[in-house]
């Protein structure tokens, strides 16, 4: 095996191109967490019993959330493969085909938030919350066609390296959400209170708000000329929808499996008090806001990928990737350090309750430990969807979460009676696994051609894979 040679020059300049995009779409993710502060903060000025129905609500509505997300996540790797391949004029044929799928996969979506009783018995929810749920739900349905389709612009401008808009309309949102929010839900301008529907109605009024201001925005931006987006109208194509599905739904599975692994260690926990479940909530609400740091970068990794797969240049792709990985090696580094170095502290910026406290404070400590293994097995995965690889990492997510997590953490929290740390200990050791497969899968697919044969987009960039 020859040895490698590492050109510091397009290192440098790698990560220039990396954090140049992968900014803006941090600081867009960390604005829909700030959505999340916003409905909560609001619903608690309510009442409690308006809270509960929001965060349950909340809860059953990020499924649907991360279902779309997960099915448009086929458009930037789309996008960006015909950008590298010197083919940017064919994105808008591409774009036509995946509106057509998000139309369909929003309503599909609105059918199933609207449907979503069994699933609150399923769960367990309190029979007294199932009013305030169900009218959240009904209200914030009629944003979920707004939400894929939304999706798919940020999907055709972060395809084409422009992520700068994403963290425009991801403010611009959270501006209006906080003035709508507060009418509906308290009654103002001469309306009557609507309490948790009131929550529901503004937040799908702020999508549909988004959606149709990011649609303005590449109708009548230069940077989007010459692309064919509006010039002419084109039906569904079942053969290109079909490609978008087989890259989008692996995507929608893992990161459903993903966000299902969370929610069924808070059902857990549930069982063990409400200290416990007050520690829990704080710990995994530091934790995200954390992960919306790697979870940007891995965005703009999976379009420096792409751009490279389009140029048919294999070293290009191990640069962006591993350059990409070492990035995300470097902000959890940062994230681990003041998780692990001031848990205490930390958590008293959420409560005052001194039991609180001292649990969350072991939780963080835990939580500090797995920033490494979530930070590589997301930017992994980012680097692999460059490529179009979603198969073999759903299947390497399904394993790693609801095999080896899971398991792990129920026997540590229930039978080794350590409770919620043993829950946190199963995440650890499923983000782990997770890690170490979906870095060993790029570096071998990275690698797989190595003098350089991957060969420029031909035919179609929609066809460029790579295969298990």
């Amino acid at each position: 095996m020859k040895p490698i040679h590492l050109d510091r020059t397009r290192v440098w300049r790698e990560i220039g191109a990396t954090v140049r995009l992968a900014l803006p779409l941090i600081l867009a993710q960390l604005a829909a967490i700030g959505s999340n502060v916003i409905d909560a903060v609001l619903a608690g000025h309510v009442s409690a019993h308006v809270l509960g129905a929001v965060a349950v609500g909340a809860s059953i509505w990020s499924l649907a959330l991360v279902s779309g997300i997960g099915m448009m996540m086929a458009v930037p790797p789309s996008i960006s493969q015909l950008d590298g391949a010197g083919r940017k004029h064919e994105a808008g044929e591409v774009f036509h085909q995946a509106i057509w799928l998000a139309l369909a996969m929003g309503v599909l979506l609105w059918f199933a938030v609207r449907h979503a009783e069994p699933l609150l018995k399923l769960i367990g929810i309190s029979p007294s919350l199932y009013a305030g749920v169900n009218e959240f739900l009904h209200a914030i349905s009629w944003g979920a066609p707004a939400m894929t389709c939304y999706f798919a612009l940020r999907g055709l401008s972060e395809g084409l390296s422009m992520t700068r808009p994403s963290m425009y309309f991801s403010f611009g949102g959270l501006a209006l959400l906080l003035p709508l929010g507060y009418i509906f839900m308290f009654g103002k301008l001469g309306l009557p209170p609507q309490g948790a529907r009131g929550c529901g109605i503004a937040t799908a009024t702020v999508l549909w708000l988004e959606m149709l201001a990011f649609g303005v925005y590449v109708f009548v931006h230069r940077n989007y000329e010459g692309l064919g987006v509006f010039e002419h109208f084109e039906w569904p194509d079942r053969k290109r929808i079909g490609r978008l599905v087989h890259i989008g739904l692996p995507m929608a599975i893992t990161l459903l499996a993903e966000g299902g692994l969370f929610v069924a260690a808070a059902l857990m926990i549930g069982t063990m008090g409400e200290d416990m479940v007050a520690s829990h909530q704080v710990a995994l609400n530091v934790a995200a806001l954390f992960f919306m740091v790697p979870l940007g970068l891995a965005m703009a990794i999976t379009v420096r990928v792409g751009n490279a797969v389009g140029r048919g240049d294999a070293p290009g792709i191990r640069y962006a990737g591993f350059c990409g990985i070492g990035l995300t090696l470097i902000t959890q580094t940062i994230s681990a350090g003041m998780m692990l170095g001031f848990p205490h502290l930390i958590a008293s910026l959420y409560t005052h309750d001194r039991t609180v406290i001292g649990l969350a404070a072991q939780l963080l400590v835990l939580a500090g430990l797995f920033q490494f293994s979530d930070g590589i097995q997301v930017a992994s995965n980012g680097a692999l969807r460059g490529l179009k690889d979603t198969r073999v990492p759903m299947a390497i997510t399904l394993f790693a979460y609801w095999m080896v997590g899971m398991p792990v953490g129920w026997w540590l929290a229930f039978h080794q009676h350590l409770g919620a740390r043993g829950i946190w200990m199963g995440l650890i050791a499923g983000l782990s696994m997770a890690a170490v497969l979906l870095f060993v899968r790029f570096w071998r697919s990275s690698f797989r051609h190595r003098a350089g044969t991957f060969g420029p987009v031909a035919s179609d960039a929609a066809d460029a894979t790579i295969s298990p």
